[in-house]
């Protein structure tokens, strides 16, 4: 474990996170539990996800820190937000709309592939816009729920900003990356 508390592990950056993990001062099991808990004192507010499942979570993490140490990747134990419109054959993919309630890909996308080689998981799938273009998502500003979190990855901006990952995927559409990063108060890039 760190010298940081149980209670402010989600304070963590990803790349603080990744270090103390690959340390050994940190497990993936102790960082999931407290994402978690950071999400269930945050989310009614702000709706950051489309699709968690707790259990898949923490199952993911336990696996993760069962993983011999030896060739581990440089996100080993890290559960990374998925925005909604992004392939994964484990989870939902739902593209924020009701046309594809549940729909589950067969396969996962390349960069979902690319993740779970670098050692890292998906943590849940984060709320979008429809199809990353249409409606506002459900998804508040982490700061001021009256305003806006900025576009369609408006779900993987506001749970960073909220820290309840300390990474997340999103896509870019006319900014629907590096808007929802400003708004939101992170780092964005395409």
């Amino acid at each position: 474990m760190t010298s940081m508390s149980e209670s402010t592990l989600h304070t963590m950056t990803l790349t603080a996170a990744a270090d103390a993990l690959a340390q050994g001062a940190l497990t993936a099991r102790a960082l999931a539990d407290a994402q978690l808990a950071r999400i269930g004192a945050t989310d009614a507010t702000i709706e950051a996800w489309a699709y968690l499942d707790p259990g898949h979570v923490r199952a993911e993490a336990d696996r993760c820190d069962a993983a011999p140490r030896a060739g581990r990747g440089p996100l080993h134990g890290i559960g990374i937000g998925v925005k909604d419109i992004i392939a994964t054959a484990d989870q939902p993919t739902q593209m924020g709309s009701p046309v594809y309630a549940g729909h589950q890909p067969k396969e996962d996308a390349q960069c979902i592939e690319r993740l779970k080689r670098a050692g890292g998981y998906v943590f849940g799938k984060a709320a979008t816009t429809a199809f990353a273009f249409l409606d506002p998502a459900k998804t508040r500003n982490p700061w001021n729920p009256d305003h806006t979190p900025g576009g369609s990855s408006a779900g993987p901006a506001a749970a960073v900003a909220a820290g309840q990952v300390a990474g997340a995927i999103g896509t870019q559409t006319n900014g629907s990356v590096i808007r929802p990063a400003a708004y939101c108060g992170v780092v964005g890039f395409k």
